[in-house]
Parts: C-alpha cells; structure tokens; sequence
C-alpha cells in the first residue's frame, strides 16, 4: 500500500532517540502507565475515511482498527474468522462462500448485512468512484469489464443472500483469502454512504464502524483524535482498552521528547541511520519482517522526451550502486533490492524468497551507463537533459537517497543536471498519481502476502499505482498468466513473477533500491499487539496494557 499503499519511509509510527521511558515528574501523568489507554502516533495525517479510496497505510491504519471485514490476519499472518464465522472455498478455487455471524451491528446500532459487503465490492469496481484499488477485484466475475466501463456494477460476481455472501471469480486467486481481511473491502453501507454523498469519510462523524474501535475527534484536518472501543462490535467483550489516543508527529525530535515521557507507546527507529544506530541495542526494540520496497518510478508518458527513451532509463539504473545507495541511504537498515519485490513477502514454489528466486540480476555499470546515456541523447536529439527527483519531505532516508541518486548521477553521466524537490507526503502522492513528475522515489509495501501484490501494480498502463504509465508487453503477458491460467500451479506461477523481473529490468522501467526491515521500540507492558509484514501495519483489536 501506499505508502504508497502507499507509504513513506516512516511506519504507523514515530522515531526516537536513545533512552526509554521517564517516570511521571514534572511533566504529568506517564501515560505508559494508564490501563484503560494506549497511545500511538501517525507521521501523516489521516488522508481520508472513505474505505474505496484510501491509498495510504497511515489513513488504512485507523480503518483497519476502527472496521472488520469477513477475516482479519492473526499473530503469525494467516486469516481467520472476524465478521465471517466460516468462509468455504469451492474444490476449483473460483467459489467462496462466506457466512456471517449472526446478529451484526455497525457503530450506530444498526444492522449489518450481507448486503453491506456487495456494496462494498461494487462501489470499489465501479468506475465513478475511481478507487486507485479497483485492480484488486481483477479476477472476480465480470470486474474488469465494470471497470473499464462495460457492464453495470450489479454483474460483479459478489451476491448476498441471507446471512451468506458469495464470490465467484473467473480463476483460482491464491491471495482471495487476504482480500477478505483488506481494509479497503471491509463493508460499507449504502444508506449512510449515499446520504453523505462527497462528505463521506471526511470527518469521524461522516463514517460509521464496524470494528473494534470507532474514531472520534477528526474533523479532516487535525492532527490528534482518538479511537474508542465500539460497543457494538461483534467481539467487543474482548477488546480490553476503552481508548486509543492518537497524533501526528512529524518532527523525529518531537517524537523523541514524546516517547521519552511515556506519552507514546511504539516507536519507529528505522527511519534514521542516526536514530537507528543510537537504540538498536536497546533490550526493548523488536525487529518486525516488512514486505516494503523503496524504488524509483520514471515517467514514461512522453512528458519527459528523456524518460521516454529507453536507453537513458537503462543508463539511469546502470549508474545506480544500489548496495552503497542503500548503505549510505539507510546506514545498514534496509537490505539491497534485487528487484520489485520486496525481501520478507512469501515464498517461491522452491522454498526461495520470492525476492531471491526472481532476482533479475540488476548490475551497476557507470561504464555502460555512459554509453547507454550518451546514445540516448543522440537518439532524442539533445546534448544535455535536465531531471527533477521528487521525493518525501522530512523524510532522512528519502533525502539520504536522493541525494545520493543526484551525486551519482552528475558523476557518472555526462551532461545530465538532477534537481531535488521535496514536497509533503499527501502532496507526493498527488503529483505522482497525476503524472506531475520526473522520477519519483516511491514505497510499497504489499497488502497481503502474495507476488500479485506487488506485480499487479503495473499490470496495465492504466492500473491505479502505475503511476509512470508505461506499457511492457511482456510483463503484462506473463503477470496475465500468473493470475489467470497458472493461478492454480505454484511452479509456473513463480517462473510468471520471474518473467515479469525481467521484463521490468529490460526496460527499465523501474529503478529497485532498497528492501525494508523495520525495527521498533516497543512499551513492555503492551500486550497483544498484532505488527504484520503486510496488510494492516498494527491491529490493536485485543491489546491492553498490564502493571509490567
């Protein structure tokens, strides 16, 4: 997601600097100690609560707290019951049959049905919502053809009937189980979602809830709102905390001052080489496996004369020391990318990492680079080329890699001027699903634990997170037959993802610099917390605080 899903680089979390908590003197209360409460903090604001158009992991955070949908992810990654009390898969893989438990309320009081969950699925494929995740329905009768604009939304294989919902899909989709956990097909009801109309999901006030939390306080812009336990959930009798504060921290020395008084309870030190250096040791932090990629997307639509030709991409990534990139960028954090996929997703059909197995062998070659750069211009007619690189503004590792990318780009390639542009992260994520860039350097982290979380980002050039536009044959042939014809069989899946590795490399349309791992500070005396690879970063359906 983004980060990206989808995101930046910084977690649903803030950064700190050695030390832990400090016991409540002039400062106040600890809150660290208050067991009805936890406390927690977002680096961005909350972009908005309408479920089919959240695109970012800081807003599908508070979504995935404050909704349910048919599973959620437990502790070691796999989906299990949530709002469904079972969910039945057909012996082919292209049915399943959700059953809901009985007596399901919304925030409200109100009924919540099967038909709330049709809803949902329809509203995401259809085209006049324009979801940047409709792609995720690919696969599910007749949803490419809604929305590409062909066939009504009332022809998508999703129907209720009583208290079942059933899927048919035109084949097998190994990852459908995790899409029954994702926060963006979580139900949504029709009434209140028309009688909003625009305003929906634009304050806490203009959603209702059908999770363990609900929010309060967010009038769309604030920084600081909160989670309250929702009564009328399900589960409700074990969600042990009444309330959940949360606040938007951007500054990583405010974020310091915060932890050190116990007012916040997890705190990212991944996102600094300075901060990380100064806590790994610490006997509190927890190293959680991310699915997350950092790389960079080159606008192909023609804006750019330069981008648009093949050999200057290719000169780009030859320029490109990803392993001393990533050192310098991260100071030994994150790990090299290999390639699109990030280390730490799933497994090949062969027991590899997926990374490992698909691993197109990008190579740095400032020699050939030169050559390549300097058969490009000719090719475009140009002698010099002028490229702005866009990235995320406080964010040390983004700034850390561009500049880096600037001072090896201006080395190695003779006659190209890199200009750096830093912007809010709301204001990346604009610019880039607008074509308004350059280069941009990206994040994603997958939505769930498959390679199609990953590869069905570009699987067109119109598909909601190919933000350059581009168009490789190849890639869409073989990404075509991983989720289609060779959906059913693990080893020709893996050889597809492997195919498309290579296609995106020939043709350089992405440049892979860093694969995550995430390390955090982690208050003791919280218990029950659920931090995933993928999806939902943190689910605080059953945590609570204890005396220790």
């Amino acid at each position: 997601m983004e980060t990206w899903k989808k995101w930046t680089l910084a977690a649903a979390a803030v950064l700190v600097v050695a030390g832990g908590t400090r016991a409540a003197g002039w400062w106040g209360a600890d809150k660290s100690k208050d067991k009805n409460t936890l406390n927690y903090a977002l680096v961005t604001e909350i972009q908005t609560m309408d479920l089919s158009k959240q695109v970012d992991q800081y807003s599908s955070t508070i979504a995935g707290n404050t909704g349910a949908n048919l599973l959620r992810m437990d502790a070691d990654g796999k989906p299990v019951p949530d709002l469904a009390k079972s969910v039945d898969v057909s012996e082919d893989g292209k049915t399943y049959i959700a059953h809901l438990r009985s007596g399901l309320k919304w925030s409200d009081g109100s009924s919540l049905t099967a038909k709330d969950f049709v809803y949902s699925w329809q509203r995401i494929v259809d085209p006049k919502t324009a979801s940047q995740y409709a792609y995720l329905a690919s696969g599910v009768q007749n949803a490419d053809d809604i929305t590409a604009g062909k066939k009504p939304v009332s022809d998508l294989g999703v129907s209720a009937d009583g208290d079942t919902i059933t899927f048919k899909l035109d084949n097998p989709m190994p990852q459908f189980k995790s899409l029954l956990t994702f926060t963006n097909f979580m139900p949504q009801k029709q009434s209140f979602v028309e009688k909003q109309g625009s305003k929906y999901g634009t304050t806490a006030e203009k959603q209702i809830y059908s999770g363990p939390y609900k929010l309060e306080g967010w009038n769309g812009t604030n920084n600081k709102f909160k989670t309250v336990k929702n009564d009328n959930y399900w589960d409700a009798k074990n969600v042990k905390t009444k309330t959940v504060n949360w606040q938007v921290v951007k500054k990583p020395e405010t974020a310091v001052e915060l932890y050190k008084k116990g007012e916040i309870d997890r705190a990212g030190i991944y996102n600094s080489p300075e901060i990380y250096k100064a806590n790994k040791n610490n006997k509190d932090v927890t190293k959680v496996p991310q699915a997350a990629s950092t790389y960079l997307e080159y606008n192909q639509t023609g804006k750019n004369k330069f981008l648009a030709n093949e050999k200057i991409r290719q000169a780009l990534n030859m320029a490109t020391n990803r392993a001393e990139a990533t050192k310098q960028a991260s100071g030994g954090i994150f790990d090299t990318a290999t390639g699109l996929v990030s280390n730490n997703l799933t497994k090949a059909a062969n027991g590899q990492d997926l990374a490992t197995f698909v691993n197109p062998g990008y190579e740095y070659d400032k020699d050939k680079a030169s050559q390549l750069f300097a058969e490009g211009l000719k090719e475009v007619g140009e002698t010099k080329m002028d490229v702005t690189l866009l990235g995320d503004a406080d964010t040390p590792i983004t700034k850390n890699y561009i500049d880096y990318l600037k001072q090896a780009w201006e080395s190695n390639l003779k006659g190209i001027s890199v200009t750096e542009k830093f912007v809010p992260f709301k204001q990346r994520l604009q610019d880039q699903q607008s074509q308004n860039f350059d280069i941009v350097l990206n994040n994603w982290t997958g939505d769930y634990p498959d390679g199609s979380t990953f590869y069905d980002l570009f699987k067109s050039p119109t598909a909601g997170n190919n933000d350059g536009q581009f168009k490789n044959q190849a890639y869409i042939d073989a990404i075509t037959k991983a989720d289609g014809s060779d959906a059913n069989d693990p080893v020709a899946r893996s050889n597809d993802f492997k195919t498309a590795e290579a296609a995106l490399k020939d043709q350089a349309n992405i440049n892979p610099l860093g694969s995550w791992n995430a390390y955090y500070l982690v208050r003791p005396n919280v218990k029950n917390v659920v931090m995933n690879s993928t999806g939902l970063p943190i689910d605080l359906t059953h945590a609570y605080r204890t005396d220790k």
